[in-house]
């Protein structure tokens, strides 16, 4: 047997649509199928300080979370959440929860800073048209912490995002580029087959362009994260 054909890995899905394998790493397939701090029933009144949720089931995901937070050291003692959605979201899920948990619990101001190139790298990555899972998990963090910065009264540390319109022809917002760029998009044609950017307003190709590299590197990184 040569060494490619025994080193050749197996693909795990196999998409229909793009009719392409994803192959998704040991701790991937550990999250999913035994996944850390899942709470499959309604908390007790007051067992959180905060919870937050994300998605819609007509769209698609969902994530729910909840925190428990010390108030002296701003440790993050407890993250417990619940998704509906795939594999991929159930084990990012999972190694985030984990990820702010372990040792005694991460400061919120730290946890903040996870981004998801942080939670793929914990997984061993993932196939490349998974990647926006990473991002549910950041996003329905942001949202609980955001509830309890309102339940605490510390409305100066609420994190808001903005949404500046792009291309004001169209109307299309840095958000629209981003939600693109998880989808796949790879070059301005890319992006303009999808959302039209740019063919109306010429004067905003610089700045799609310099979005599109940001968007690249923050939720790819380095090539090795694309399967």
């Amino acid at each position: 047997m040569s060494k490619n054909i025994k080193n050749l890995k197996i693909a795990d899905v196999i998409s229909k649509t793009a009719g392409k394998g994803w192959i998704y790493s040991d701790i991937v397939k550990d999250h999913f199928f035994h996944p850390r701090n899942l709470l499959l029933k309604n908390p007790k009144t007051g067992e959180f300080d905060a919870e937050g949720q994300i998605g819609a089931p007509q769209c698609g995901d969902v994530m729910r979370m909840w925190i428990k937070v010390d108030p002296k050291t701003e440790k993050i003692k407890k993250l417990k959440w619940r998704t509906f959605g795939c594999g991929s979201a159930i084990a990012t899920t999972s190694i985030f929860s984990v990820m702010v948990t372990e040792r005694g619990g991460m400061k919120i101001d730290k946890a903040l800073k996870i981004r998801p190139q942080d939670i793929m790298k914990r997984l061993g990555g993932l196939p490349a048209r998974k990647v926006h899972c990473s991002v549910l998990a950041d996003k329905a963090f942001r949202t609980t912490i955001n509830n309890y910065f309102r339940k605490t009264g510390q409305y100066q540390r609420i994190i808001t995002e903005g949404t500046k319109i792009i291309d004001k022809t169209l109307n299309i917002t840095e958000r629209d580029i981003e939600e693109a760029v998880l989808e796949g998009a790879e070059t301005i044609n890319d992006l303009q087959k999808r959302l039209k950017v740019g063919i109306g307003d010429n004067s905003s190709l610089l700045e799609i362009e310099q979005l599109l590299r940001f968007y690249k590197e923050k939720y790819y990184g380095g090539s090795e994260n694309r399967i």
